[in-house]
C-alpha cells in the first residue's frame, strides 16, 4: 500500500469528495487527511472498514482465549463435548 500517495489536505477532501469516494472504493486503500500539516483523519470505504472491524473482533476473541489459557480457565475437550451433548439430550 502506498500510503504516502494517499495523504491529502482537508481542503482536498472538501473539494473532491465524490472523486475520493470513487477512488477509495476502487483501491481499498485508506486516505490520510491532514489539517495544518498534521494527520487528523483516516478515510476509507465501508467494505474496508467492516473488514477491519471483523479482524479486530477476531483478534479480541483470540486475546481473550489466550488470557483464559494463561489463567488456567480451560476445560478438557472430552468434558466439554459431554456437557454439550448432555444439554442437547435434555439432561
Amino acid at each position: 500500500m502506498g500510503l504516502a500517495r494517499q495523504i491529502k489536505p482537508i481542503s482536498y477532501l472538501k473539494s473532491h469528495a465524490a472523486e475520493i469516494a470513487r477512488h477509495l472504493g476502487d483501491t481499498d486503500e485508506p486516505m490520510v487527511i491532514t489539517q495544518n500539516g498534521e494527520a487528523r483523519l483516516v478515510v476509507q470505504d465501508i467494505a474496508s472498514y467492516e473488514a477491519t472491524q471483523e479482524t479486530l473482533a477476531l483478534l479480541k476473541i483470540l486475546a481473550l482465549g489466550n488470557r483464559q489459557i494463561e489463567e488456567g480457565r480451560v476445560v478438557r475437550a472430552d468434558s466439554a463435548i459431554k456437557r454439550i451433548r448432555g444439554r442437547q439430550s435434555g439432561g
